[in-house]
């Protein structure tokens, strides 16, 4: 079953014992901001989600919870 991004984003920073606060300054945006990303307030840009992806080391397929293989 697909996961949310939002969900997805969460439990990684969540994971890595970041703060909404540590992550938003790795994205150059503000703590208020990035936990809109994290509620589904506001969607994440497309280079958020490229600099999330650096930062956990992992694809953007995976932060978007598409992992499963197209048939």
């Amino acid at each position: 079953m697909e996961q949310s991004y939002v969900k997805i984003i969460r439990d990684l920073r969540e994971d890595h014992d970041l703060t909404q606060q540590q992550v938003a300054d790795y994205l150059g945006t503000s703590q208020t901001m990035y936990a809109r990303y994290e509620r589904g307030a506001n969607e994440l840009p497309i280079h958020h989600l490229i600099a999330l992806a650096k930062l956990y080391r992992c694809s953007t397929d995976a932060l978007l919870g598409l992992n499963a293989q197209r048939k």
